[in-house]
């Protein structure tokens, strides 16, 4: 990566507060909306899930925040900054993404794919080498071994370790992931819901977390958003969730007998 004269990388850290207002989407030529009138407040620092079965709207609703899906009605604040208000391309570049996809640079290195967004920002080269390692080491990949692989030589768990280091390269206050480890075998991706926790612990980043999937979301989220039809129908801890679902909805998705959903919440991430 080439040198750049511009301002190195910033001290940004912690979370943002996301307020969503009255959020709409409808789709052109849609009979109906994906997301209807969705208000929710996400706290700096908070990790939310966004909880629901294919369909509800929540993935649509996460791409609301970075503009990828332009909102119909509504207002989406970051920090009580309006984003429609701010240019697209700067909101994005704020804002971490990570998809199950990953979509990882196939001919840049992995060093090269971390540091795409802090040289797009314009920080020097020094700064992007010495963040690419600290992030391949948080995500615990030895920097000596990993920065110069190409993403062809990576296993789909250590690949998704690395979009997930791309995503916070620049040190964003807001981390969205979009069904990141649904791609992966059981033990990879409980391995990854470990690390994504740590990292939460030791960042303070403001998570937004889109899963299907109830023991994963039972599993991290500090507060679990579930979304039916486009609309939200319980926002809630993960303990509130088992103990009162809002509705016969939410009991079925839950599932299984709350005591034994239960277990879930009463597991640990695995410290390493």
């Amino acid at each position: 990566m080439t040198s750049s004269s511009k301002t190195a990388s910033p001290d940004a850290g912690g979370g943002a507060r996301i307020e969503l207002r009255g959020v709409g989407v409808r789709y052109a030529n849609a009979a109906n909306a994906a997301v209807h009138e969705v208000d929710l407040t996400i706290e700096a620092g908070e990790f939310a899930v966004l909880l629901g079965p294919s369909g509800c709207g929540k993935s649509t609703l996460l791409r609301t925040i970075n503009r990828l899906v332009e909102p119909t009605s509504g207002t989406v604040l970051i920090d009580g900054a309006d984003v429609l208000e701010r240019d697209a391309t700067v909101v994005r570049r704020g804002i971490g993404y990570v998809i199950q996809a990953v979509g990882l640079f196939p001919h840049y290195t992995v060093a090269q794919n971390v540091g795409v967004v802090p040289q797009l920002l314009g920080w020097d080269a020094a700064a992007i080498d010495a963040r690419v390692d600290e992030l391949l080491e948080l995500i615990r990949l030895d920097p000596a071994r990993y920065r110069d692989r190409k993403p062809r030589r990576l296993s789909g768990g250590e690949a998704q370790r690395v979009g997930v280091a791309r995503a916070l390269a620049a040190r964003p206050r807001v981390l969205l992931m979009d069904e990141p480890f649904a791609a992966v075998d059981a033990i990879v991706r409980a391995s990854l819901q470990d690390e994504i926790a740590r990292v939460h612990r030791e960042l303070g980043t403001t998570i937004i977390f889109v899963t299907h999937d109830v023991d994963e979301a039972l599993r991290l989220a500090d507060r679990v958003v579930v979304m039916n039809a486009g609309r939200i129908v319980q926002t809630a801890p993960p303990d509130e969730l088992l103990a009162r679902p809002a509705d016969a909805f939410v009991r079925d998705l839950v599932g299984v007998d709350p005591e034994t959903r239960r277990l879930v919440l009463e597991r640990p991430l695995i410290e390493r």
